[in-house]
């Protein structure tokens, strides 16, 4: 292969990037379609319907990074502690979402959807790097022997 025809490290990680942020914008999506649903439906309470909604839409991002994000990578771990790790960053994303966007329509008097966005971009690379660090994480040389 021509040297110059090979991806690059720094645009495979952002290839991949992209590709974990597409799949959390499927993520909202399924959400938001099933909180709807769900309320509208169902007549569930709405607290409830969104812990379901938002749980399974984790789900349906741990599925698509696993298949597709991620895809060539051989994690140290298997499918059911990927899937732990990665939901829990996913809901300490959310936690962490939810105060940074508190904090700056509270504190600093953002506009609320300029606050939503910026908390947005901080939380895709929190839980990108989160994620790529412990759940999609590979086996160190150490741990290969």
């Amino acid at each position: 292969m021509v040297d110059g025809l090979k991806p690059r490290p720094g645009w495979q990680a952002m290839n991949r990037f992209l590709q974990f942020c597409l799949v959390g914008a499927s993520g909202v999506l399924v959400d938001m379609g099933l909180l709807a649903l769900l309320v509208q439906l169902s007549g569930m309470p709405l607290v409830l319907a969104k812990a379901i909604a938002c749980e399974i839409a984790i789900v349906n991002n741990f599925l698509w990074n696993d298949h597709w994000t991620f895809r060539g990578v051989e994690p140290a771990q298997g499918r059911g502690a990927r899937f732990l790790w990665f939901n829990g960053v996913s809901l300490a994303g959310l936690a962490l979402n939810v105060a940074l966007f508190a904090a700056q329509v509270r504190w600093l008097g953002m506009n609320l959807y300029l606050a939503n966005a910026v908390a947005i971009i901080v939380v895709a690379g929190f839980n990108y790097t989160l994620s790529q660090q412990w759940a999609w994480r590979t086996a160190s040389p150490r741990e290969a022997e």
